[in-house]
Formats: C-alpha cells, sequence, structure tokens
C-alpha cells in the first residue's frame, strides 16, 4: 500500500506501540499526527527524523481523560491536511490488582481512558470518515479484550467494552466505507505492567516477565500495519498466548482452568 499522502492518527504515540508504529508509518511516507499526553516527548520524538519526516508529522497532545476535549482535538487534526484517513486508537492504561482489592475510582480511571476517551475521540472523528466516505480504525485492545485472566479484572473490562463498541460501529458503517481493525497484541515488550495501576491507584513499577520476553514493539506494529493494509476486521499478535484465543472459543472451560493456574505477571 502506499502511504504517500495518507494521514494517520495516533494516539499513545510517545513510548510502546503506539511510537514503534508512529516511526514506522512515517518511513513509509505518511503524514503522521502523534498524540499523547507528553507533549514534550512527543517533540523529542519527531526532532529525531530528517527533515522530511518532521515535516510530515504533526504533535497534536491529549489526554484521554479528558473526553470533553476530543471534538477540539478531532477539528485539529483534520485542519492539518484537510484530512485523517486511519486513526490508530494505542493510548490506555492497564491494571494489575486482585478485584477485591482495587478501588472502585480505579476501575473507574482505567475505563475512563481505555474505554471512554478513545470512543469520545472516535465519535469526534466519525463525522468526518463518514462524509469522505472513508476511513480505518485500528483499535489497539488485547487477548484480554477476548478472554480474562486474573489481576486485571477493571483493564479486562476495558478491553471487552472496546470490541462490543466497535464491533457495532462496524456494522453500523460498513456502507459508508469505515473500516474498523480490532488489533489484540498478547506480550508485547513495553512499559505497560511498570505503568499499570494497582488497587490504590499507584503504579505497579515492576516488569511481569512474560511482558518483558515478549514481541518488541516494533514487530508489533509492522504486523499490524500489515493487518490494517489488508482491512482485517482482527489480527491476533504475539507467540504461543494468542492459543489462548482458540482455546477460550473451543474449549471455554478448559481455557478458565489454564487461567486460574497460570503465573499472570
Amino acid at each position: 500500500m502506499d502511504w504517500k499522502n495518507q494521514c494517520v492518527w495516533i494516539t499513545g504515540a510517545s513510548s510502546g506501540i503506539g511510537l514503534a508504529a508512529a516511526q514506522a508509518w512515517s518511513k513509509k511516507g505518511a503524514h503522521v499526527i502523534l498524540s499523547s499526553r507528553r507533549k514534550a516527548e512527543l517533540e523529542k520524538i519527531v526532532s529525531s527524523w530528517d527533515s522530511d519526516a518532521q515535516k510530515r508529522s504533526f504533535v497534536l497532545p491529549l489526554d484521554l481523560s479528558e473526553s470533553d476535549k476530543m471534538e477540539g482535538h478531532a477539528t485539529d487534526a483534520i485542519a492539518w491536511q484537510g484530512h485523517v484517513d486511519v486513526m490508530v486508537h494505542c493510548g490506555g492504561i492497564s491494571q494489575r490488582s486482585l478485584a477485591i482489592e482495587t478501588d472502585l475510582q480505579v476501575d473507574r480511571r482505567v475505563m475512563e481512558i481505555d474505554y471512554f476517551g478513545t470512543i469520545a475521540l472516535t465519535k469526534a472523528l466519525l463525522p468526518h470518515f463518514v462524509q469522505r466516505q472513508k476511513g480505518q480504525f485500528a483499535v489497539i485492545t488485547s487477548l484480554m479484550g477476548l478472554f480474562s485472566s486474573p489481576l486485571r479484572s477493571g483493564y479486562c473490562a476495558a478491553k471487552h467494552a472496546l470490541h462490543g463498541f466497535f464491533e457495532a460501529l462496524r456494522a453500523e458503517h460498513h456502507a459508508d466505507g469505515l473500516g474498523v481493525t480490532m488489533v489484540c497484541p498478547g506480550f508485547i515488550h513495553t512499559s505497560i505492567s511498570l505503568n499499570a495501576v494497582v488497587g490504590d491507584g499507584s503504579h505497579q513499577g515492576t516488569m511481569d516477565a512474560k511482558t518483558g520476553k515478549g514481541l518488541s514493539p516494533e514487530q508489533c506494529a509492522a504486523k499490524m500495519i500489515r493487518a490494517i493494509e489488508h482491512r482485517k476486521p482482527q489480527v491476533l499478535i504475539g507467540r504461543f498466548e494468542i492459543v489462548g484465543a482458540y482455546l477460550n472459543r473451543l474449549a471455554p472451560n478448559l481455557m478458565r482452568t489454564i487461567l486460574r493456574k497460570a503465573a499472570v505477571t
């Protein structure tokens, strides 16, 4: 696919999968909008690119917990090149704590950022896609959006909710030429577990063993971009852990037994 003159907007672009995706698309010649809360970090990233890539980049800071500001952000994004072709939802936080030990405000925070912020931004951009009769949403959820493991109750709830929303959106706007690609990574070597919130809202601050041994963000981004290019409805990215998605569908009781006994941090 020729990405020149295509505009890709990525949240969570200051680190992890979002950063790797922004760099990959920039190298492919796309115009890239980089969003996250950390404006200085985004500017630092862009300043490390060559002059041509810098001209094709736009830093647009946003906070996914501020849903009421998404319409303004969408207006700014569209105004930059006159259009957005692909919206990549990478931004979000994770959680690591038992449900019984997790304050309800922590669940609300995870849901606000991972779900409500994402759908608010989607709804802000949706009329632009409908007007153009084209556009694609790529939603980085997780294998945890397909099944659930211990210590991630709030995170799994938000990811499951994203699947519910975007599957409905896909059906509602199929005739408008909109595409939706649900991206379900397994273990990817990012800072997701370091930054995950625990029961009292503080950060876990440690790297999960399996996350530390996961695929690189660059490998994940490459697989994700290929799936988007082929407008796949869903893609599973990882190693052996992706078997869980099939096992959960074909033998759910066995999968529940495995998850009860599995090391999940």
